[in-house]
């Protein structure tokens, strides 16, 4: 053994330590999915600024709330809304049971198969559609009719479930909160109890922070005696556009600090969080990655879209007003968990 032996392997084992120990902290380090740029950075000043107890943007522990569109902000949402397409497959169960239907308008063009016909079919028909297969059962019986669905239903694009669709920037970001001190909410146009009966699984989020379009229940005994409740054909809270805030301070109680969507129907949250005092923060996701995703707008000049509509006027009011826009073209490394 040289002189220089033991001094060389010294040298290796510090090189091989360190280079371990930056691996580890490349590793650990917050929204690994996104690209260095303002939308992270403004995700990462937030949750500094406001759990730093020097701050003078300090926000105490039991007041951090975040919310959270689902369809389009935590999953994808295109070519249509994943509950339709779960209320459409419910559609032969329904007219089985109610022969009546088969020759009536929207079930006829569903049974029908013609996937053209039934993409155009208006909201006063989907409406029709939610109500006939979103009632009539008990709650225990729809939740374990949406959590059989949820765990076998396929993407028609990418072939997948859809439960594997969700955006893994998004999941850092909810984990990120979370690590942070913040409760997560899901502030959904969809239905509450469709999204509640996955959202545990998914998202890490427990079906009492999911605020959705919730419908009526009636309080009733079963055959057996025991007390049921049964889903009706009755909107108790249409939580879109201005339904957000007004479901928010109705099932969370608190103004969020921190909201994030992608639509027109999440605009009036936006503005509501953003009307508080102190930090708030503020993002809207853009679909602007055809290759990967979807493109779909119409802002920026992307394809027009009934699913998620992104006007231009929004686009300008979240400039105007210091909204985030996340571009997912450019804001984000990976979109899937799937993705090498």
């Amino acid at each position: 053994m040289t002189p220089w032996s033991v001094p060389f392997r010294l040298c290796a084992v510090f090189c091989a330590l360190l280079f371990l120990g930056l691996q580890a902290l490349a590793q650990s380090a917050p929204l690994p999915s996104w690209n260095d740029g303002p939308a992270k950075q403004a995700i990462l000043d937030f949750v500094r600024e406001t759990t730093d107890p020097a701050s003078p943007k300090f926000v105490p522990a039991a007041e951090r709330i975040a919310t959270f569109d689902q369809d389009g902000t935590l999953w994808v949402e295109q070519p249509m809304y994943t509950q339709v397409i779960f209320c459409l497959a419910k559609v032969p169960a329904v007219v089985a049971k109610r022969p009546d239907l088969k020759d009536v308008e929207p079930f006829r063009t569903v049974l029908s198969g013609n996937r053209a016909a039934i993409a155009k079919l208006s909201t006063a028909d989907l409406e029709k559609i939610v109500a006939a297969t979103l009632s009539g059962m008990s709650v225990e019986a729809f939740r374990a009719e949406a959590e059989a669905w949820i765990a076998t239903a396929k993407h028609p694009k990418f072939g997948r479930l859809y439960t594997d669709l969700t955006y893994l920037p998004m999941q850092e970001v909810l984990s990120h909160l979370r690590a942070n001190g913040y409760k997560t909410f899901i502030v959904t146009g969809g239905g509450q109890d469709f999204v509640r009966a996955y959202a545990q699984r998914v998202y890490g989020i427990p079906p009492e922070q999911v605020v959705g379009t919730a419908g009526g229940t009636k309080f009733g005994y079963g055959k057996d005696g025991r007390p049921v409740l049964t889903k009706e054909p009755r909107l108790l809270l249409n939580d879109n556009f201005a339904g957000k805030p007004e479901g928010i301070h109705l099932m969370i109680g608190r103004r969020p600090n921190a909201a994030f969507g992608n639509s027109t129907g999440d605009r009036q949250m936006l503005e509501y969080t953003r009307a508080g005092t102190g930090a708030r923060l503020a993002m809207l996701v853009l679909h602007d990655d055809a290759t990967r995703e979807f493109a779909y707008g119409p802002a920026q000049g992307l394809p027009d879209s009934k699913v998620g509509t992104f006007p231009q006027p929004l686009f300008d009011e979240a400039k105007a007003k210091g909204w985030t826009v996340i571009s997912m073209k450019s804001d984000w490394k990976r979109i899937f968990a799937f993705e090498p």
